[in-house]
């Protein structure tokens, strides 16, 4: 197909629509809309049949599982994508390998901290969910390079089907478990049943299959890639939970329970879209990466791009929130939308920051974006334990001027000397 080429005034959405970039962001973007829907409504049965502290268990089980996942997003299938056709295949066989012992070390980790974490927050009920949800990082090197071979030929509605079959059907059953009084493991338990969709939809979509024994040739190249791309995923990772896990040592599991939901009905469906439409940038910038006039084009139009589907979302949860809460999910939930709001407010900039790291990547310069995040961790940690002494809500302010203020200055700054020199 051919590349497909822009101005930096391209007219959007006209100019996107008939591109494969344009059928990407469409097949990512309705699997994420039919993920939300069955999701607000698992939400609704949850709202009212948990109480915060059922919420607030989970929330830590499913925060330690989302650190120690971080790892399996380590740039190893990324560097596939990336790979020129001639080291393609040696690369993929090198980063199978790699997958393998990640993976199998996630698994021993996630066993080992769960004893630990439980006593850390007095309740030994954490133990035994935080060590079973490790057995999902073993679905993980099955189709991890199938995965990255459907990126690479542009093939993400495969990616969007299966993604979305998996979580409606998490999103099913855990509504089911909820009505049957499982309390928190109504929430647990559905990830480890229907890991194996993930798995089978994306090995049955690609006819890769590793044609030789485990190898390990050019994995130095590999780990080079990767080590900044792990930096960056911790950073954002941490970011991404650390207020749960700030919120439940220092104000309480009610009140992390109580913020929790406000985070997920606020940004659930804004981040999902914001995640989804990453992925497909990534492979739309790296086919014009050695080309800087063009790959500053799609860039450009890319931002203009996720912000025009985002934005609009996100300012509509916000002014539509006190209305949608009580009437979803019960008066009870009513004292959070204040948190929710301003929660939705910090998202503001997160669908340019997506788009500015898969601009970094896709030209090996993942670096940048690690020293940027690594200002932005250390700030909002700072901001977050200021906020706790004022309760969710002081939190909730952290994370909207934090995030604001640097994720704002990230993509107005992180790109620029990279854009001017190669697009000047």
């Amino acid at each position: 197909m051919p590349a497909l080429s822009l101005s930096p005034r391209a007219v959007w959405p006209g100019a996107l629509l008939s591109s494969r970039f344009a059928r990407n962001l469409g097949s990512m973007g309705g699997a994420q809309m039919a993920i939300r829907i069955t999701r607000l409504l698992t939400t609704i049965v949850l709202t009212r049949l948990l109480s915060p502290a059922d919420y607030g268990l989970a929330a830590v089980v499913l925060t330690i599982y989302e650190v120690v996942a971080l790892f399996t997003r380590n740039g190893i299938t990324a560097r596939v994508v990336q790979a020129g056709a001639a080291e393609l295949e040696q690369t993929a066989h090198t980063a199978l390998t790699l997958t393998w012992i990640v993976c199998g070390l996630l698994v021993v980790v996630q066993a080992a901290v769960a004893v630990p974490v439980a006593l850390f927050y007095q309740d030994m009920r954490l133990a035994w969910p935080i060590g079973l949800m490790g057995l999902i990082y073993l679905a993980t090197p099955l189709c991890a390079i199938q995965t990255a071979m459907l990126q690479r030929e542009g093939r993400l509605g495969r990616i969007a089907v299966t993604g979305a079959v998996q979580v409606m059907a998490d999103n099913a059953l855990t509504a089911v478990f909820a009505l049957c009084g499982l309390g928190m493991w109504a929430i647990i338990l559905p990830k480890l049943i229907v890991a194996p969709i993930w798995t089978i939809g994306i090995r049955t979509g690609h006819a890769w299959r590793p044609g030789r024994g485990w190898s390990l040739a050019g994995w130095r190249v590999i780990a080079a890639f990767s080590r900044d791309v792990v930096g960056v995923e911790l950073l954002t990772t941490v970011q991404a939970n650390i207020d749960n896990l700030i919120v439940g040592a220092v104000l309480g599991v009610d009140a992390l329970g109580l913020y929790y939901f406000a985070f997920n009905a606020g940004l659930g469906i804004t981040l999902g879209l914001v995640n989804a439409f990453g992925s497909a940038v990534f492979p739309h910038l790296c086919e014009v990466s050695g080309d800087p006039a063009r790959l500053a084009a799609r860039y450009r139009a890319s931002l203009r791009a996720m912000g025009g589907l985002v934005v609009p979302l996100i300012l509509a949860q916000v002014l539509l929130a006190p209305i949608y809460v009580p009437l979803v999910f019960g008066a009870r939930w009513v004292p959070a939308v204040p948190v929710l709001m301003l929660i939705c407010l910090s998202a503001l900039p997160r669908p340019f920051a997506v788009a500015c790291s898969q601009l970094l990547k896709a030209v090996g310069r993942p670096g940048i974006e690690l020293r940027w995040q690594a200002g932005v961790t250390v700030t909002l940690v700072a901001g977050l334990l200021l906020g706790c002494r004022f309760g969710v809500a002081g939190v909730a302010v952290a994370v909207l001027v934090v995030q604001g203020a640097m994720l704002s200055a990230y993509v107005r700054y992180a790109p620029r000397p990279f854009l001017v020199a190669r697009a000047g």
